[in-house]
């Protein structure tokens, strides 16, 4: 097919291409499109998985995303506030079992102003130095964004949700806007943060046009980092009875995320792990090259529920890493713990 032989020739696709393609995907073409995606991630990074630990922190929120189970109008929600100090320790657990990128992951709670989270990110700089520090705490001001590079924070992942406004508008509360989340990635961008934005594929309303409109705005932003996994509901929540994303569409978008961005660093999801048992080896199969096994607190890891029946045990924790390892060589993989940059990443002399 003309549209599928030009991305993986040429890494790009008009939008009418771009639809055509995604409409016409069969099985024959993806196993071409997936086969093409890893091909194209072996040539840069190798079998190399990229292993990150996770530290979901609080799961209190200021914001009400129609979508997400810690919204703040969910009062059922168990919410847990790690302290400075536990999360510092969780850090040290996982630094201990040779991870060296800490992805530190929240809602947008404002109990976290600039100086406490400034103070703890130059902690965490100071006692782990060969460590990678990512942020994913939502949108915040240029400001704040500049603090949290100073201090010493390598990364940010801010998912973008869709790039459609009204899309984003039926999907958020009429006090969140796209032009504010795209402002806030183009400056973290331009501070110098390696940036991961992201969508859902599958979220109630998402056309076929909203898939295009994802894609070629990553292509055009050229993020580090790119997130995508499929929607799934949580029961309190005003999407509590939409249908789940599928596991082969999001595999689709995985694949051509790496055919439209060769040296984009691309999880493998926790929500596909969800959807499916297979789901994040699929997704290795299909371009990806990132896991994150979860490091928080055991007790607190079931209460960072942004959708329902999320895996929050078993060979995704970072305490099962060996099970997990020898999952990803089953798979013909190579789990990686060391910082695992971009390839365009330029190191820092953080401080100076």
């Amino acid at each position: 097919m003309f549209e599928l032989d030009k991305l993986i020739a040429e890494h790009n696709l008009t939008q009418q291409e771009m639809h055509t393609l995604i409409e016409r995907l069969d099985d024959g073409m993806r196993k071409t499109l997936y086969g093409a995606a890893g091909e194209l991630r072996d040539g840069i990074y190798g079998r190399r998985v990229f292993m990150r630990g996770l530290i979901e922190f609080s799961n209190y929120c200021k914001n009400d995303c129609l979508y997400c189970g810690i919204r703040r109008s969910n009062q059922g929600a168990h919410r847990y506030r790690l302290s400075p100090e536990a999360i510092l320790e969780q850090c040290s657990v996982g630094h201990e079992m040779g991870f060296r990128t800490f992805v530190l992951q929240s809602g947008e709670d404002e109990w976290w102003t600039d100086d406490r989270t400034v103070a703890l990110i130059r902690t965490i700089r100071t006692a782990f130095p060969d460590s990678a520090i990512t942020l994913s705490i939502g949108e915040k001001s240029r400001e704040t964004y500049q603090k949290y590079y100073d201090a010493g924070a390598d990364r940010y992942l801010l998912r973008h949700e869709t790039a459609d406004d009204c899309h984003y508008n039926r999907l958020h509360p009429s006090d969140m806007r796209l032009a504010d989340r795209m402002q806030a990635l183009t400056d973290l961008h331009e501070i110098g943060f390696q940036v991961g934005a992201g969508f859902m594929v599958g979220s109630p309303f998402q056309t076929t046009e909203n898939l295009v409109l994802d894609l070629l705005f990553l292509k055009k932003f050229n993020p580090h980092m790119v997130g995508i996994g499929p929607f799934l509901p949580h029961s309190e929540t005003p999407f509590a009875h939409e249908p789940a994303g599928t596991v082969e569409r999001t595999l689709d978008m995985v694949a051509i995320t790496r055919l439209l961005l060769p040296e984009v660093l691309l999880p493998a999801t926790t929500a596909l792990g969800t959807l499916d048992s297979e789901g994040r080896e699929y997704a290795l199969n299909a371009g990806a090259n990132v896991v994150m096994p979860n490091l928080s607190p055991q007790e607190n890891r079931k209460d960072y529920a942004i959708y329902d029946n999320k895996i929050s045990t078993g060979e995704e924790a970072a305490e099962s890493r060996a099970a997990l390892e020898a999952r990803l060589k089953r798979a013909g993989y190579i789990p990686e713990y060391g910082r695992g940059d971009h390839t365009t990443w330029q190191e820092r002399n953080y401080f100076a």
